[in-house]
């Protein structure tokens, strides 16, 4: 064991939030090192990124499971320090990157054994702090709850967000037809550079019926949503018979009207999730089907994470404006240490 691993500090420094609202009421601050159960590791953060739910919580909008740290913070890469468990399978020293159950905006992260993987072969650890949350939700969305399959045609929303650029790149390397939407000709110009055959401006164009002229007005067979509000019945104009509309998140609102009679006769379904509450038992089951089916396209660098720009942990705030303001590609993250 390296000598620098013997001495945990008592106390860390971290991102709080004072209260709910504005992005600068997210203070540095210090607390007590976690200290690690059973099955779990303890890691030295480097990065951690910068996720739409952290500014959901910082609101107030996005309830913490009780079993869960206040802290914000739910991916982060970084060098394992401490750990307990006959099963661990990584050891003291290993480089990782992890999904937390909160508290990745920390010098330090307790963190279920199954929730961490290796970093991919050439990767940053900047790089490696953009996987866990954004990758998990993609993959458990769009291929196991989707079921998206080769040559099907797929619809991503948010195509230049961090989601966006992540499910763009593993649908087409998992040989899908890939459209998108973004809100400028210059986010669109990108995302078809990643992969997509089109990219619409969804403020200037109707993508619903850009598909359906596309497709020949077969639209495609599974759409990943972050929107939902009124996107939901514009959606399911441009879904396909036997398609899959997963609804990841909801910034457009959490109603629509739908016509019940063609999602029967489409035969369509309508589903999502959300990935914070989620047992961890089904959160390693996601972190290791990313891992066997998609980990070797990573290991190859065939698909990198785009990092649109860098803060320090003592900047969250101004990391979380940044997010906030939407005219990014990619995603952003904080060096931690």
């Amino acid at each position: 064991m390296k000598k620098e691993f013997l001495n945990i500090p008592k106390n860390m420094q971290a991102i709080e939030i004072e209260e709910f609202g504005e992005a600068d009421n997210l203070k540095l601050c210090v607390r007590p090192t976690p200290q690690i159960s059973n099955n779990q590791i303890l890691i030295k953060v480097s990065f951690a990124g910068v996720n739409r739910p952290d500014i959901l919580q910082r609101q107030g909008n996005y309830k913490v499971p009780e079993d869960a740290s206040d802290l914000p913070g739910l991916e982060v890469s970084g060098i394992v320090v401490q750990k307990k468990g006959s099963s661990v399978k990584f050891n003291v020293g290993d480089k990782v990157c992890a999904l937390c159950h909160g508290g990745g905006y920390a010098e330090y992260v307790a963190v279920d054994e199954g929730h961490c993987m290796p970093l991919p072969k050439g990767y940053s650890m900047a790089e490696a702090a953009c996987i866990p949350e954004t990758f998990i939700t993609v993959w458990s969305n769009l291929f196991m709850r989707g079921k998206l399959q080769k040559n099907e045609k797929v619809l991503i929303h948010g195509g230049a967000s961090g989601i966006g650029t992540t499910a763009i790149q593993l649908a087409k390397h998992f040989g899908a037809k890939v459209y998108a939407t973004a809100g400028s000709d210059e986010k669109c110009q990108v995302v078809e550079k990643l992969g997509a055959i089109k990219c619409f401006n969804y403020k200037t164009k109707e993508f619903e019926k850009e598909i359906n002229q596309l497709t020949n007005k077969q639209g495609v067979d599974v759409i990943l949503d972050m929107v939902a509000g009124p996107y939901i019945s514009r959606n399911l104009k441009c879904l396909g018979i036997n398609g899959r509309l997963v609804i990841i998140a909801v910034q457009g609102g959490i109603k629509d009207e739908v016509n019940f009679a063609n999602i029967m006769i489409k035969r369509q379904t309508i589903t999502g999730s959300t990935l914070r509450p989620q047992p961890s038992t089904k959160k390693t089951e996601y972190v290791n089907s990313l891992f066997k089916n998609a980990w070797e396209y990573l290991d190859k660098g065939k698909i990198k994470p785009i990092i649109q720009r860098e803060f320090l942990l003592s900047d969250a705030s101004e990391a979380h404006k940044a997010l906030e303001k939407g005219d990014h590609v990619g995603k952003f993250i904080m060096k931690v240490s």
